[in-house]
């Protein structure tokens, strides 16, 4: 996975809060050891609010520092840092995924919101309520927010059996900006009706929303960067997409109960297979198109 090198990275699009502390409140998970484990294996792995475990509390902004929010405006400038720094490929990768689908709902008669992705270290404040890093990756409906701690990529591979790799990594995001996607089309809120299970909402909306991260993926070389009118991404190789596929397999909810409980209890997932999950980031790749994607048909 490549950046075009001479590009401008967008920096507005990422709030980095590293570092910081929430002004009050607490979060009532912990960020590691057994704790945060659990929490990844029972809560809101690549899903859609702290709200949802009973993690809200306190008070629901993040308290940036002035030195942890000038991170990424001052080191990610152009697309040679994406190429080299972890944090500056977050920023290029929500630049990438965010042209896409403001050009994807412009072709639609539709008008996309662009969402922040906030990088946080530890804990953070949201409208949703206040979270750890043991939470994982988020989307926040209620600020229209993606949460990220950086260090979630490393647990992918030590905690997970995900081979990593930069394109592990925008799968990551992707996903999340697929719930953005939802939510702003009105189909995020079918997750909410309380129901678990293979055959739950809940899980179809995770399906489709890995389905948006391909949809974007088939695109990601080709859409112009509004800046530029040059692609940001300028290589997409099969060992890439590989490498997207296996992060989605090692957070399926069976590969996650066989490593973490020794059995597997279809009843209780929440998010779905790690075939599901693979097959339908797929769909979206091989078609790029989003009308493919209805996980409820």
């Amino acid at each position: 996975m490549q950046f075009d090198d001479d590009a401008d990275l967008d920096t507005s699009e990422v709030q980095d809060v590293r570092g910081s502390r929430i002004p009050g409140g607490r979060a009532t998970v912990g960020g590691g050891g057994i704790v945060g484990v659990i929490a990844l294996i029972l809560g809101l792995l690549f899903g859609v609010g702290p709200d949802q475990l009973g993690l809200s509390s306190g008070d629901t902004e993040p308290g940036a520092t002035s030195s942890s929010a000038a991170r990424v405006q001052e080191s990610c400038l152009k697309g040679q840092d994406a190429n080299s720094r972890d944090d500056c490929r977050t920023v290029a990768v929500v630049n990438s995924v965010q042209d896409f689908w403001r050009q994807e709902f412009q072709r639609r008669r539709g008008r996309y919101a662009a969402a922040p992705t906030v990088l946080f270290s530890e804990r953070v404040g949201t409208a949703c309520g206040a979270a750890t890093s043991a939470v994982g990756p988020f989307y926040c409906p209620g600020d229209r927010k993606v949460y990220l701690d950086l260090g979630f990529f490393d647990e992918l591979r030590t905690k997970f059996g995900s081979s990593g790799g930069p394109f592990a990594q925008a799968y990551v995001v992707a996903h999340e900006y697929g719930h953005h996607v939802q939510n702003q089309m009105g189909t995020l809120g079918r997750s909410q009706d309380g129901r678990q299970g293979a055959d739950s909402n809940a899980v179809k909306v995770e399906l489709q929303a890995d389905c948006y991260a391909g949809v974007w993926a088939h695109h990601a070389t080709t859409t112009p960067d509004e800046s530029t009118g040059r692609p940001l991404i300028t290589e997409l190789t099969r060992a890439d997409i590989r490498d997207g596929l296996d992060a989605a397999a090692a957070v399926g909810d069976d590969r996650i109960q066989e490593r973490f409980q020794g059995r597997v209890t279809p009843e209780s997932w929440t998010h779905g297979s790690s075939a599901q999950r693979q097959q339908w980031f797929s769909t979206g790749f091989r078609s790029g198109d989003m009308g493919q994607c209805d996980t409820f048909a």
